[in-house]
């Protein structure tokens, strides 16, 4: 499956509420379940591409990831009622089922991933410099396969979809004082992995 995909949600017209006057992700929510396909199309545009941040960092395969954000989104067009409002907002909702999906597949046995498999370099006259970046954020990302799922969740939550930490921990449904310590094992883990290839300087 593809993010574009989800360009089926948009096959019908519109009635009822009309969504460009509505900011409110409840709004567009209860229209959406009202058959509005454009008041869904347009909330699904104001939060996939962060979810799909979200679950690229969580999943680390941009296929995956993909897969996650489309069976995601398809799930909620077909059960508007999984979120209720007054719970958690709907984007801490929302990124939290991302995460417990991602979390899900990331313990099924997996092949090798068409997307793992490196494409052929360019040489060019900058050769050298795009090797050693490739090379740099092939690091940072082994490195956060390495850590325990929940340390890259938390990751992904606070510093790729921007949440506050009340927010973050929300979704993953833990305290703050938890989150904060799953944040600074990582950051830990982290450095000191990228330290050890020479990445960074202590």
């Amino acid at each position: 499956m593809a993010l574009t995909d989800l360009a089926q949600i948009n096959r019908m017209g519109t009635h009822g509420v009309q969504p460009e006057s509505v900011d409110d992700d409840a709004q567009l929510l209860r229209a959406g379940a009202d058959g509005d396909r454009t008041a869904f199309n347009r909330l699904t545009r104001r939060h996939l591409d962060r979810a799909h941040s979200v679950a690229l960092r969580v999943t680390g395969s941009r296929a995956d990831a993909e897969d996650v954000v489309q069976e995601v989104f398809l799930r909620l067009w077909q059960r508007p009622d999984a979120w209720r409002p007054g719970q958690a907002q709907f984007s801490t909702w929302l990124y939290r089922v991302v995460v417990n999906r991602c979390l899900d597949l990331k313990r099924r046995p997996r092949g090798t991933a068409l997307d793992a498999i490196e494409e052929p370099r360019d040489p060019k006259p900058n050769a050298e410099t795009r090797m050693v970046d490739a090379a740099r954020d092939r690091a940072i990302k082994a490195a956060m396969e390495k850590l325990p799922e929940r340390q890259r969740a938390a990751l992904a939550l606070t510093y790729t979809a921007g949440l506050k930490n009340a927010d973050a921990a929300s979704a993953l449904e833990i305290s703050v004082k938890a989150l904060e310590a799953l944040l600074v094992r990582a950051k830990r883990e982290l450095r000191d992995a990228l330290t050890g290839q020479g990445w960074m300087q202590t």
